[in-house]
């Protein structure tokens, strides 16, 4: 497993568990899956709903807590909430959040980053960071934060690279975590020819040619997966290397194309969405 230190110092594993759209049930069994076969790294939010069956499936897998590298997130309508990270906490039952991020730059989002500032100098917190904001909203965020953010969680495959973001990143000392790493599911990506090559060169799936690509690139990977043999393969990726000619062919797959796209509509809209977190299995 490598690791990565964030600005922080603190370490963090390159590749994990993602559990969006998963049932808790499913999340359940996903997660000791995961932890089984030797992942150490689980991403999970408020609003997936399902953040009590990450804490379950982290009891029962026995793998002591301090070696585990739990990942939440708060949502727009708890940004102003004073107890929103103790929730947080009592949902997972843990006394600690390894790392805490802004889900959307939506609503009064420097209210909810001052929560995790708080939680973070309280010991609640490891690490702090932010999820789908761009270049100028992270600026906003390192010109008044006492807490510098550590990680960037968005949108990155081989067709969107987002290669400007990233420099301006590096420059911060902010690390990349990919979400849709392989691009949604594109049968199209995954059927490149240069990943087919490569694959057959090193006896790897597509999907693992490009979860590696992302690993050498220095971004932290959490595919989501309910099926325990796509979880087992999605994590052997230590076992290899893409050389540098290897890594400029992928590169040059870049076409900025974007799954999901941000627009003010939404983020209104994700401001007035309250999940349901309580009543959640």
């Amino acid at each position: 497993m490598k690791q990565i230190t964030l600005n922080n110092g603190v370490k963090m594993p390159m590749a994990g568990i993602g559990t969006f759209l998963l049932t808790p049930d499913e999340v359940e069994e996903a997660v000791l899956s995961a932890l089984g076969n030797g992942y150490r790294l689980i991403d999970t939010a408020n609003a997936y709903l399902n953040e009590k069956a990450v804490g379950r499936a982290m009891k029962k897998s026995g793998v002591e807590r301090e070696d585990i590298f739990l990942e939440t997130k708060l949502w727009p309508s708890f940004y102003e909430q004073e107890d929103a990270v103790e929730k947080t906490l009592e949902r997972l039952e843990t006394d600690y959040i390894d790392l805490l991020l802004i889900h959307q730059p939506a609503g009064n989002y420097m209210a909810g980053y001052r929560l995790m500032e708080k939680a973070y100098k309280e010991g609640k917190v490891r690490a702090i960071g932010l999820s789908n904001f761009n270049a100028e909203q992270i600026q906003e965020i390192l010109d008044s934060c006492e807490a510098k953010p550590v990680i960037l969680q968005t949108e990155v495959h081989p067709y969107d690279q987002e290669k400007e973001l990233k420099e301006f990143l590096n420059r911060k000392g902010i690390v990349i975590q990919a979400w849709y790493p392989l691009g949604h599911g594109d049968e199209k990506l995954l059927k490149e020819p240069v990943f087919a090559k490569l694959g057959e060169k090193y006896g790897k799936s597509p999907a693992q040619i490009i979860l590696r690509w992302h690993i050498q690139s220095e971004n932290i990977v959490i595919p989501g997966s309910k099926n325990p043999e796509h979880i087992k393969d999605n994590f052997a990726l230590f076992d290899f290397s893409l050389t540098d000619n290897e890594m400029e062919q992928i590169a040059e797959l870049d076409q900025e194309k974007r799954y999901y796209v941000s627009t003010p509509e939404l983020l209104k809209r994700y401001v007035e969405m309250v999940p349901p977190v309580d009543s959640q299995k």
